[in-house]
């Protein structure tokens, strides 16, 4: 075998191979496979005649069918074939459905590491060939060395040619390879491509089924679920027809039933229209978007954020083509515009009753340290005018009231009383205190007091309900950190609220001490205004505190211990805090004992050193002497029968009580004892009956007015329920009893008070009191103010001194126990005395010295009023700077009473 033959041999490898197109195959896994390629080659290789004959075997030197035939077996024959292999890719490439066979990508893997070996055996083979006919032909001849030299070098070269030559035309073979090689796998990525493709169309083709059976199944559904109410209503209406048909009477109506079970849960649970209202619109959104992925092409979840879009905002659908789409777009839209409608009522709703609360005060009192007042009446103005005053000093105070009015009437009425709040601010609520709830609204467990005020009207009913509202405030369960005070209309009530309410209750009974003021008044004019400067804050009135620095001091020494305040009785530990009022001078303070004085405020005054007082003499041992009286009532009052007994204990015997008013003598007796009077033993009194009506001139000009000392003109207790009735009744009855006492009295030509002309009728009135005393009562405190002004009568008693007592009781109810005592038929008492009881005339004498004059009579002096002036001074200032004094002055002491 020559050299020529063995290179193209080599040469002629790459037209020698043909690869045929493997066909699919398909698995259960419907994954693709390809089987490896099958080598083919000449079936007539030509073998070398200058190999060894163990390299005469195929490419490789493996015989088997699959070995590579020798370099020079190729044939033109094969390249048609390759062509037509070509041509049929292309083909391949352009119609996927035609193509029968696919080449799978191991074989020719395979393929390529199979012909490099071949070449690379092929070349070992070569060399091995050339060495060994050097070899034997260089020792079988006997040419000589010159010429073996040459032939040696000739054989070389010629060797190193074929090597040479044979290396060009095997890496022209492997060029060749390589391009085979790459338009080989160009043609596996074109299969695996137009797999893929024919895969995803399938799949489309499986899902675009799946997908129109999904959208079908939504379609229906959601057309069930819509139609399932209007079926349910039908059943139910069916069937409460058919109940009623079958007149079964005891058995309610299914629809009736169903709308109770609805109207029930919508008023039980607070919560339940907002939760139907998101319930309600969840649903559409998921039956609009059930609907919508049934006639559009997208997804459900983009169908679901379409349908709340059309919800949300009813012009969205505008965008929708098809017809079922706009017929489900506007019916989702059309939904959607009665769920926001419906939201924006209760919305609105809500809001209408939060503000409704608020205008009506049902809103809670986040308050502590407050006084409440529970209910109302015409005392309230006078008793936020008295804490008002009160609260100044702490730079004002919260004031709560609740009563079963409208919250803006209440604000209405307050905002029209003529007086300055001072800092203090007035919460009104609306509730009852019956009712704990409303109770808990206004804070009452951590108010420092609590007034209960008496009701307009029958007196029974409200200190009925008066009882009821102190059993609901010992009911709260938190407690209550402040005391309770209630003011009454029945004097025989007070036991009971006392018992009800314990040691929490104060009690003020408003006609007691208006009937009580008004028969001290009657004796002693003018004593009313010093109860309404002790009474108010407006001026001094009663403090207790103790003082450690008094300890061991008489009661003597305390008297002028204080510059600016009045002490007059004393707290004593050792009894348990009971209030002594005017003890003795010999009693010494003890470690815990607190000291009650008369002072303009709470942080005005505080002892200071002892002063020193000349203690001087009375100028002569003096009693008042008591002389009979005669005394006219106007009008009935229901203690009637107490103010006949305190008269009875304060007058000289042979005094009159006359009573003129319009209920008959019979029945009087029987009222008066049934209020438990026995009038057998009246001792210093003798009653008098008139019956008539006090507007009515005639009947009073029956009466002889002209000689009585004290008339008192009663809200009559007909009248009562409404304050001004009774106010015009007893205007019309002073006004007339003040004329006819001006036509009866000798005239005079010095008119002593007022400014008025002695020629008109409030002239000749006015020197008509001073012959006699007339006490009005008089609830509405306007009236009041409009009869001090025209002076024709002494002094006018009002439902304002109540409210003064209330709001003092509110503020410390020690008070109530010295108020009580005051106001009782034994013990001390507040008394105007005249100053030739202390004095002579024109002395000069310090208020600590006339005091110390007065303790010689065991009182205690509180102020003075002199003779030319219209009040008294209460506590007065400067108490060591001496002064002149007239007999015609007169004192103000807290004396026993005689």
């Amino acid at each position: 075998m020559s050299l020529d033959s063995d290179s193209a041999a080599v040469a002629s490898t790459s037209r020698d191979w043909y690869f045929p197109s493997p066909p699919f195959i398909h698995t259960n896994s419907n994954s693709t496979k390809f089987p490896k390629y099958p080598r083919r080659f000449p079936t007539n290789p030509r073998p070398s005649q200058h190999l060894p004959s163990d390299s005469r075997q195929p490419f490789g030197g493996v015989s088997s069918p699959n070995s590579l035939p020798p370099f020079r077996s190729a044939s033109s024959s094969t390249s048609a074939p390759h062509r037509a292999f070509n041509h049929e890719r292309l083909r391949r490439r352009v119609d996927f459905g035609r193509r029968r066979e696919k080449p799978q990508q191991n074989d020719v893997n395979e393929a390529i590491p199979s012909v490099s070996d071949g070449v690379s055996r092929r070349r070992s083979e070569v060399s091995s060939a050339v060495s060994g006919d050097k070899f034997l032909g260089f020792w079988g001849n006997g040419f000589n060395v010159r010429w073996k030299m040459a032939f040696f070098v000739a054989i070389a070269t010629a060797v190193f040619s074929s090597v040479v030559y044979q290396n060009f035309c095997l890496h022209i073979q492997v060029n060749e390879l390589q391009e085979h090689i790459s338009k080989l796998e160009f043609t596996l990525q074109a299969y695996n491509l137009s797999d893929s493709m024919e895969l995803i169309s399938s799949f489309g083709q499986q899902s675009d089924l799946h997908s129109k059976s999904l959208k079908r199944l939504a379609l229906v559904v959601s057309l069930t679920l819509l139609s399932m109410p209007v079926l349910a209503f039908k059943y139910i209406d069916y069937v409460s027809r058919s109940r009623s048909s079958e007149n079964i009477s005891e058995e309610v109506s299914l629809n009736k039933q169903l709308a109770y079970r609805v109207d029930l849960f919508l008023s039980v649970h607070p919560y339940s229209k907002p939760l139907a209202l998101l319930v309600a619109t969840l649903l559409l959104i998921c039956l609009g978007g059930l609907a919508l992925f049934g006639v559009k092409d997208d997804s459900l979840a983009e169908c679901l954020w379409l349908s709340w879009t059309y919800v949300a905002d009813s012009g969205n659908h505008t965008d929708s083509e098809k017809i079922g789409e706009r017929l489900v777009s506007v019916s989702i839209s059309f939904g959607g515009m009665l769920i926001f409608a419906m939201m924006l009522g209760l919305v609105s709703d809500a809001i209408s009753e939060k503000f409704d609360s608020l205008r009506k005060g049902r809103s809670k009192v986040v308050e502590q340290n407050h006084t409440l007042i529970l209910g109302w009446s015409d005392k309230l103005g006078s008793l936020l005018n008295q804490l008002a005053i009160a609260n100044e000093s702490l730079g004002g105070g919260i004031v709560v009231v609740m009563a079963e009015r409208d919250k803006e009437e209440m604000e209405l009425d307050i905002a029209k009383m003529e007086f300055n709040f001072k800092g203090t601010s007035v919460i009104c609520r609306s509730g009852s205190p019956l009712i704990l709830a409303d109770l808990k609204k206004v804070s009452v467990s951590k108010a420092r007091a609590i007034i209960v005020l008496a009701e307009d009207g029958n007196a029974d009913q409200s200190d009925a309900r008066a009882l009821r509202t102190v059993l609901s405030l010992t009911g709260v369960k938190e407690g209550l950190r402040g005391h309770i005070v209630v003011e009454l209309s029945d004097l025989d009530n007070e036991v009971l609220v006392k018992l009800v309410g314990g040691d929490l209750v104060e009690t003020v009974v408003a006609h007691d001490v208006i009937g009580r003021l008004m028969i001290q008044c009657a004796r002693q004019p003018g004593l009313a205004q010093i109860w309404e400067d002790i009474l108010g804050f407006e001026n001094c009135e009663f403090y207790i505190k103790r003082w450690s620095q008094l300890d061991g001091m008489h009661f003597e020494d305390v008297l002028i211990s204080y510059p600016d305040a009045i002490p007059c009785g004393i707290k004593i530990a050792s009894l348990g805090g009971k209030i002594i009022l005017n003890p003795d001078d010999s009693y010494v303070l003890q470690e815990g004992d607190e000291v009650l004085v008369i002072a303009e405020d709470d942080d005005t005054y505080a002892p200071a050193p002892l002063p020193t007082v000349w203690r001087g003499s009375l100028p002569k041992d003096f009693i008042v002497p008591k002389s009979a009286e005669r005394i006219l009532f106007c009008g009935w009052r229901r203690d009637m029968e107490d103010m006949i007994m305190v008269l009875d204990a304060f007058l000289a015997p042979g005094s009159e009580l006359w009573m003129f008013n319009e209920v008959a003598e019979k029945e009087r007796e029987k009222k008066l004892i049934d209020g438990g009077l026995d009038i057998s033993r009246l001792v210093n009194i003798t009653l008098v009956n008139r019956e008539g009506n006090a507007v009515i001139r005639r009947h009073l000009e029956s009466l002889p007015l002209q000689s009585f000392d004290s008339i008192l003109i009663l809200a009559d207790e007909s009248v009562e329920d409404s304050a001004i009735q009774a106010d015009s009744r007893s205007l019309a009855t002073l006004l007339l009893i003040r004329d006819i006492q001006a036509k009866r009295l000798p005239m005079v030509t010095h008119v002593q008070r007022g400014s008025f002309s002695q020629g008109s009728w409030i002239g000749e009135m006015q020197q008509a009191s001073d012959k006699s005393v007339i006490i009005s009562e008089i609830l509405d405190p306007r009236t009041k103010n409009l009869l001090s002004m025209s002076r024709i009568s002494d002094y006018v008693l009002s439902n304002e001194l109540v409210s003064m007592a209330l709001a003092m009781v509110a503020e410390d109810r020690q008070i109530n126990d010295v108020l009580e005592e005051l106001f009782a038929e034994e013990g001390n008492e507040l008394q105007i005395r005249q100053a030739d009881l202390y004095l002579r005339e024109g002395e000069e004498l310090s208020f600590y010295e006339v005091l110390l004059r007065a303790r010689q009579r065991r009182e205690v002096m509180i102020g003075y009023r002199l003779a030319d002036a219209e009040r008294a001074v209460i506590n007065p200032p400067s108490k060591s700077e001496r002064r002149r004094w007239s007999v015609k002055d007169v004192f103000v002491v807290i004396a026993e009473k005689e």
